[in-house]
């Protein structure tokens, strides 16, 4: 099932949704029907200016949502917080869909809506997620930062165009979990939803404001989709270092701009992404896949398996001996 839209000024993702399924919306809410899986999509309004969907459902088929850019620049920002077991597809442009979520990766985006995206939702998959749209002006007295850095100058300004991605780390999975899951039957629970909200955006921010104040450069859907295909290429065999020169072809990008949007876009540089990323598997190896220590070291390109601990150890604060005893 492909879902198109463009999120321009009083979209309505429920509402055209529902037309779409042939499904009627009742007290905001729209029950997925049995013909296509379970589940609901949920509509809360904080104001105009400050909305959120939330999306918990099981379908019985892919599920593609395409969102046109803009036709005119707005300055409305999306949120979208995904937590799931099952594989995502993520893309921007008209490129092949991009792996995004490996394992139980959960993760955040956050763009203006002047980029083209496309997401893939597999079929059978507990999709849990929750996108919050919020003008810039809204967020910028909702986060009251007197001395923000330059990529929360970046969200808050009304002409930016932007692409950032954070991880969401457990204590966001649990916030999430809490609002997909909570019985709006009950009056004071908007109230509730709107304090969670704001505190997994508390969190979210509390990362961005972490990032190094550098020169902001305005990206394109085009830049966005060769990001995506670099992060692609970077995980796709994490036993070997990225060469830099290498990914700026495959970007068709200087490696100066490579480096700049990358780190901008993702928070940190290529090789230290990957170096994290490298520890993450090797987390999940040792402690879901209960391989040994040497199995996974070698696994991942080290030939010094002292080295590896040592890596490790500076990610997680523990050896990765002691890690895989961990419950």
């Amino acid at each position: 099932m492909i879902f198109e839209f463009t999120a321009a000024p009083g979209f309505d993702f429920i509402t055209l949704f529902s037309k779409q399924i042939n499904v009627p919306v009742r007290d905001n809410v729209l029950q997925i029907p049995a013909s296509l899986g379970e589940g609901y999509v949920r509509k809360v309004g904080f104001g105009d200016d400050f909305k959120l969907t939330i999306h918990r459902y099981i379908l019985k088929e892919d599920l593609i949502l395409k969102r046109n850019p803009a036709v005119k620049a707005n300055n409305v920002r999306t949120i979208f917080f995904y937590n799931n077991k099952e594989d995502l597809e993520v893309k921007c442009n008209n490129e092949e869909n991009i792996p995004f979520f490996q394992k139980n990766d959960s993760s955040i985006i956050l763009s203006t809506n002047d980029l083209r995206t496309e997401i893939r939702f597999p079929a059978g998959s507990n999709i849990q997620y929750v996108v919050v749209g919020i003008t810039a002006s809204r967020l910028h007295s909702v986060l009251s930062i007197e001395k923000p850095n330059t990529t929360i100058q970046t969200i808050t300004a009304e002409d930016a165009s932007f692409l950032f991605f954070e991880n969401l780390d457990p204590e966001m999975q649990l916030l999430l979990k809490n609002i997909v899951s909570v019985d709006m039957n009950n009056s004071m629970n908007n109230f509730y939803v709107q304090i969670k909200v704001q505190e997994l955006m508390y969190l979210l921010f509390s990362k961005l404001s972490l990032r190094e104040n550098t020169t902001f450069k305005n990206i394109n859907s085009n830049d966005a989709q060769k990001l995506l295909i670099i992060r692609n290429e970077i995980l796709n065999d994490l036993s070997t270092p990225p060469v830099l020169s290498e990914l700026a072809i495959i970007a068709s990008m200087s490696e100066t701009k490579l480096k700049q949007l990358f780190k901008q876009t993702f928070g940190d540089t290529i090789y230290n992404y990957y170096q994290k990323a490298r520890m993450e598997e090797a987390a999940f190896l040792l402690k879901q896949a209960k391989h040994s220590v040497s199995e996974v070291g070698y696994e991942l390109g080290f030939s010094n398996l002292s080295h590896f601990s040592r890596l490790f150890e500076k990610q997680y604060g523990i050896t990765p001996k002691k890690f895989s005893y961990t419950i």
